[in-house]
């Protein structure tokens, strides 16, 4: 399958995303994790993007796509890709647009997750992270808690609350995300793309996704 899931922050994009991959075998692809890796392997990509990263600005939109292009003509793409959280913007869209049609990739579906906010700041106030960057094994206090002293079950190290996973952050980063990315639903409705679920279970929502890419 090669679809790409919208939904705002802690709408279960990377739950579902990881779920689907055991599906056909295709690969998650998120922008910060194809930017990290670009860092890390040391390529001339990924060494004009770490400038940018240092210096704490965005890596520009042209960049991205230049990544993202490199990703996506790896050999495990063959099968299929989930882009989660990736397009953010209109402008992402229409490139991924035109880099989709430069490699005669046709997205099968666009999944937009629609979560309401109380749930999904139930759902980011709740949650702890692995301090160690190794590990970064994701609890959350109600449904998967941490050790009862506040500890990573795998690692050891403290399981933390997240900077931007407060209340005050979370509601910022949902302002952030109506405004620039909410008009991709619009975008991708006028492409015929669009299939909005609005379950609140990731095993619906990836039932729901294999019909509708049939």
């Amino acid at each position: 399958m090669r679809i790409v899931l919208l939904g705002a922050p802690g709408a279960g994009k990377g739950t579902v995303a990881k779920q689907l991959t055991g599906y056909d075998g295709s690969v998650q692809i998120s922008t910060g994790d194809i930017l990290r890796n670009a860092v890390k392997a040391g390529t001339e990509l990924g060494k004009t993007a770490k400038g940018f990263m240092e210096r704490g600005e965005l890596v520009p939109d042209q960049l991205i796509m230049d990544i993202m292009e490199a990703r996506l003509k790896d050999p495990d793409c063959q099968k299929g890709f989930l882009l989660d959280g990736f397009p953010r913007t209109i402008p992402q869209a229409e490139a991924l647009k035109k880099l989709l049609a430069k490699l005669n990739i046709k997205l099968d579906r666009v999944i937009n997750l629609d979560v309401p906010k109380d749930v999904i700041l139930d759902r980011l106030t709740t949650r702890r992270t692995c301090s160690n960057v190794d590990c970064q094994e994701i609890y959350n206090i109600k449904s998967k808690p941490p050790t009862p002293d506040g500890k990573c079950i795998k690692c050891g190290s403290p399981a933390v609350q997240r900077a931007d996973e407060t209340e005050e952050a979370i509601t910022k980063r949902l302002e952030t995300y109506n405004e620039k990315t909410s008009p991709l639903i619009n975008f991708y409705e006028k492409e015929g793309l669009l299939k909005s679920i609005s379950s609140l279970s990731s095993e619906e929502i990836v039932a729901q996704v294999k019909a509708a890419i049939g």
